[in-house]
Order: structure tokens, then sequence, then C-alpha cells
């Protein structure tokens, strides 16, 4: 973003203002991170804050500073709506095109009032008045801090607001494992703590909350994990009944698809999850190297992402969503560069 759409930022923020957050959904530890993060910021600007997300976040980001003011679009379409049709300006957070947002684009696609974009996904719409988009980052909460220090308001972030980007970096930074992991992250990352962040309470909220069920599904996942040794493969499938069967909640799966990837020789990984009420299955990618599984769901599984983690869907059967999967992989070179 140039030094002139920052300055026009800054005159936006310069009067209270009702604004509207939106992250993707589904949200994720960095979606709700940057967007609370932000959500504290303008707080402290005397605006009129609200965050809107597309559907429930998962019980582990609950106990993230003011969640509890969160509105969730689905459960309450009526009263989001007017916020977001009220609001003078709106920010879409981690995402970069407004079908990330399910059945919220009918609406958003509708609002006259100016967009912020802050994302670090590849290949950005133009549905925003300022998009601030820079695939270099490793996570929309690292760029939070990089917008709100850049507008001049370093002196602003606290504890509360740092909560919220650690959260984020090291959710999207897979704990500072992936490559995008650079030394100005860890630059802030020290810049955080430094403001009380709790680094080693945090990791256990978010990574050792886990229910019974949800570790009698992870075994389940596991089982049912399938390796394609010749193509350096490895995937998991999830069908509706075994998320019944084991008392699903939101959540439950993340990071589940990382296992397979976890295997020695593993370039690429996949986690196909029914979902009967929405009609679709649900998927996960993940690889190592230069297998650009942003393209590989982008062209096959109406999705996208980044190089080594994207997401999409099919609305065919698990069945023929994986024998679709497979006929795939068959047809390609996965060299394994790793090792």
């Amino acid at each position: 973003m140039t030094k002139e759409a920052f300055q026009s930022i800054a005159q936006l923020l310069s009067s209270p203002k009702k604004i509207a957050i939106v992250p993707h959904r589904s949200p994720d530890g960095d979606a709700m991170g940057s967007a609370l993060a932000l959500y504290h910021f303008l707080l402290q600007l005397n605006h009129i804050p609200t965050v809107i997300v597309p559907n429930e976040f998962p019980e582990f980001l609950a106990w993230l500073p003011r969640s509890e003011k969160v509105r969730v679009y689905e459960k309450d379409r009526e009263n989001t709506t007017k916020i977001l049709k009220e609001s003078e300006l709106l920010f879409a957070l981690d995402f970069n095109a407004l079908h990330r947002t399910g059945e919220m684009e009918q609406v958003l696609n509708k609002l006259v009032a100016p967009f912020i974009m802050i994302d670090h996904h590849q290949s950005p719409d133009g549905f925003a008045q300022f998009t601030y988009s820079d695939t270099q980052f490793g996570s929309t909460c690292e760029m939070i801090y990089n917008f709100i220090s850049t507008l001049g308001h370093k002196n602003l972030i606290n504890k509360t607001i740092a909560t919220c980007i650690y959260t984020g970096i090291l959710t999207d930074s897979g704990s500072f494992r992936f490559p995008k992991t650079t030394g100005t992250t860890h630059r802030i990352i020290a810049d955080l703590i430094d403001l009380g962040v709790e680094n080693t309470k945090i990791p256990a909220l978010l990574f050792d909350n886990n229910s019974f069920d949800s570790l009698q599904l992870l075994g389940r996942a596991l089982q049912n994990m399938k390796i394609l040794t010749e193509k350096n493969t490895a995937y998991i499938t999830l069908s509706q009944h075994e998320l019944d069967t084991f008392n699903y909640t939101k959540g439950d799966t993340e990071g589940i698809v990382n296992y397979g990837l976890s295997i020695k020789g593993i370039v690429f990984a996949a986690i196909f999850i029914e979902h009967k009420e929405e009609n679709i299955i649900k998927i996960s990618f993940r690889s190592k190297g230069d297998f650009d599984v942003n393209q590989f769901a982008r062209e096959h599984f109406n999705g996208g992402g980044h190089i080594n983690a994207a997401g999409g869907k099919s609305n065919l059967t698990l069945q023929q969503t994986v024998e679709k999967f497979e006929k795939l992989i068959t047809q390609m070179t996965i060299q394994n560069e790793i090792y």
C-alpha cells in the first residue's frame, strides 16, 4: 500500500465512525486475532467498531479479549445486516474475495461505505477502496501490527492488542515453523512479549484444551489416513456419520491435516470432511517445498490460499471427491525434494 493510501486511511480514521470489521467464514486464529486486535485499536481512537463474523468461531478462541462482543451473522441476520448497512467504514480481514464470507456476501456486495482490505493471500479481488495485500507476510495479524505502526499509532498497541496479534501470528505460522516466519516476525513477537503477552500460557489455551471426543475423532481420522507412496501424498477423510459419532464441534478438526504432512517423505497432504447440512465436502491442503496447493485448490476445488496451505470445497459426495482427488494426483508429478 502506498504512503498516500495510508494517509487517506489516517484521514478516514481521524474522526469517530461506525466501523464494521469482517473476517472470513469459519474464522481461525489469524482471522479472530486480527479482527479483535483492530477492534481494540479502533476503540482507542473513539470509533464505534463491531466485529461481525459470518458464522461461529471455534471454542478454543473464546478466551480472546472481548470475544463475547463478536456478532455472528448466521445467528442474527437481521441485526447484523442493519449494523453493516449503517457502517461508515468496513474492514475486510484475512480474506481477499467476498465469497469467502459465505452468505454474508449478498449483504456486503450491496454496501456503499468504503472497504479497507488487509490480507496476505494471493490474487486479491478488487472490491476494496483500499487494499493492503502482501503475500510476503505469514499472517494478517503481522500486517495489523505493521498497519497500526505505519499509521503512527504503535504506542497504542497495549497488552490486549498484543495478545490478539500474538495469537494470530502463532497459529498462522504453525507455531513459527512455516516458511514465511522471518526475522521480522520474531522481532514483532519480542515486542509483543515485552508488552506483557503471556507467551507460555497462550499455546496451552489454543492447543491443550482437547475434549475426549475430539481426541477420539482424531484417532478415527488417523485410522482413515491413506498414503499414496509413489506420489508422496497422504489424505484423510471424515464422514458426517463419524463427526456425529464423536460429537463434533467447530474447531475439532483444526490441524488434523498436518498429521499427514508430518510423515517422512510426504510432500502433499489433504483432509476431506463431509458436512451434510451445507451439502459440501470441506477440504484443507498442506504441502512442503515448492508444491503449490493454492494453485491446485483454485484449479480443481473452488478454493485457494497460500503456496503451502490452502482450502477448497466440493459439491460431489465424499467418495466422488476422493476419487476425483486420486485421479488428479495420478496425473501429477509430486517430487520429494525435502529430504
